[in-house]
């Protein structure tokens, strides 16, 4: 779906930096990744066709790889690779949420 005016490019946009920040704190807490990957789903109809859907989808694939990571890192622990896991995967996620903070900040769609 095309945005049609102004007022749905706005909201698009409050939605998505709405997200980074949850995916961010997620970081230390975890549990608002999963409130910003319903967000993504919710919208992602509302998206297409602009270059906020890069940025959903790119948040989406951070959700879905970052928990992939996450539960077999905790699988792992008791052999001590977990612990080499669960650090990856964080610094991947850290690194995923600021290079797309930044792209969303200079208004640059993401690689699908």
């Amino acid at each position: 779906m095309q945005l049609q005016t102004r007022d749905d490019e706005r909201k698009l946009n409050n939605l998505t930096l709405v997200v980074y920040i949850l995916q961010g704190v997620s970081l230390f807490t975890g549990v608002p990744m999963l409130v910003g990957v319903i967000i993504n789903y919710l919208k992602l109809d509302d998206s297409r066709g602009s270059w906020y859907e890069s940025h959903f989808r790119w948040q989406i694939n951070t959700f879905w790889i970052g928990l992939l990571g996450t539960v077999l890192g905790y699988a792992l622990v008791w052999i001590l690779v977990g612990f080499a896991i669960l650090g990856l995967t964080w610094l991947w996620c850290l690194y995923r949420v600021l290079r797309g903070f930044l792209a969303f900040n200079d208004g640059k769609p993401l690689p699908l």
